[in-house]
């Protein structure tokens, strides 16, 4: 028997994943050129071609012995080091080395911030829509995580919702901008509104509350949006990194946490969070891909391709009647369903073999998101099906 704490897990196993294997079925059947499979963020950008040469070059030329080998659970100190100084020079910083500790990928930075902040009963708030894994990952550490409902007028976080929720209990809150699944990116006012509540909180309670900001996304930005880097607002501010989304590498699973010295208590923190990573199981980051993405901080994927497939899909479903949230950042389109029932609208678009997530898997019903990160051939393939998906819905 598998333990009672997998069980809810196993019954309600991701629908992203579900929606994806859907999709392996129905292009058994139909052929990978007659099914639109908009369900997982799977980057269809190819990495550039400098990733590939960093693998050779250090393939062939570093010592085997450091290249394959183990390295200090933070990571190789070159690697931190290189990041750190990107950071600074990017967003007039001041991070070291000591500050960088390299993860596998995104999810496990914040599940090492998660065990390191966490007690059993402690609050974690979160702003619907949202990635619907920080449940998952907050019930790991015995914490409870609490949803602002959404704000449906343009998605930013509800921000007077969000200051009645806080209360003594909250221990950490977590924003994702670029955001998974609206494209939305938080102004630079609603980063500066919401960390001033998160001081006055403070001070009311006399607690100390972190803001953890997930980034995968930061570098797929769309007609010259600024993201706000969060540090510089809020100090007990910590950072989930991902180079799956800005290289296209999402299978090679590299990231890092970032946690400030003007953190409170920060040395300790990131103490913990080496031990953190050791006993998680990981042990370190991979060490070939640490090796590589330190000498390609200053690249990324060309994001044009997904520009252009966001153009033409928002273009064509917003004329065929859809109401939609025009994406500033990531690779998803958010679109508000013509029924309420967002779960029928799934099957509805199923039956013309294109494969939508419910925005209900992201607490927030009435919506479906489509990841446009597919090929520009699937874009344009799909289009005869949504358009008989609005004549079904909206008539002539």
């Amino acid at each position: 028997m598998i333990a009672e704490n997998m069980k809810p897990l196993v019954k309600n196993n991701s629908v992203i994943r579900q929606m994806f294997e859907e999709g392996d079925r129905l292009r058994a059947i139909y052929g990978a050129d007659k099914v639109f499979d908009f369900s997982l963020g799977n980057p269809n950008v190819p990495a550039p071609a400098e990733v590939k040469e960093a693998f050779l070059d250090i393939l062939e030329n570093e010592d085997p012995i450091k290249v394959h080998g183990y390295m200090s659970n933070a990571g190789f100190p070159e690697v931190r080091h290189a990041i750190a100084e990107s950071l600074n020079k990017r967003f007039k910083t001041d991070f070291g080395m000591h500050n960088i500790l390299m993860t596998v990928g995104a999810g496990s930075a914040l599940n090492v911030a998660f065990r390191i902040l966490l007690n059993p009963g402690d609050e974690v708030l979160t702003f619907a829509p949202y990635f619907v894994e920080y449940g998952n990952y907050v019930s790991n550490y015995g914490g409870k995580l609490s949803v602002v409902p959404a704000n449906t007028e343009n998605f930013q976080p509800d921000l007077e919702a969000f200051k009645k929720m806080v209360s003594p209990k909250t221990k950490m809150v977590v924003i994702n901008t670029p955001h998974n699944p609206t494209g939305v990116i938080y102004t630079e006012e609603t980063i500066r509104k919401l960390t001033d509540i998160l001081y006055d909180k403070q001070m009311e309670f006399g607690t100390e509350i972190f803001l953890l900001s997930d980034e995968p996304y930061r570098e797929l930005v769309y007609d010259d949006v600024e993201v706000p880097y969060v540090t510089r607002y809020y100090a007990n501010t910590l950072v989930a990194y991902s180079f799956s989304k800005t290289l296209s590498l999402p299978g090679e699973r590299i990231g890092y946490l970032l946690i400030p010295d003007e953190a409170v208590d920060s040395s300790e923190m990131i103490a913990a969070a080496g031990i953190a990573i050791r006993v998680s199981g990981s042990v370190n980051a991979p060490s070939l891909i640490q090796l590589v993405v330190g000498r390609c901080l200053d690249l990324k994927a060309d994001i044009s391709y997904y520009k252009r497939n966001r153009d033409t899909l928002y273009g064509a479903l917003k004329e065929y009647g859809f109401s939609c949230t025009e994406p500033q950042g990531a690779f998803y389109l958010w679109v508000k369903t013509p029924t309420e029932d967002d779960k029928a609208f799934v099957a509805a678009a199923k039956s013309h073999n294109i494969l939508v997530v419910p925005g209900s898997s992201f607490a927030c019903p009435g919506y479906v998101r489509l990841a446009y990160c597919v090929s520009y051939e699937t874009i344009k393939g799909s289009l005869p099906g949504f358009k008989e998906l609005a004549r079904e819905y909206f008539g002539e």
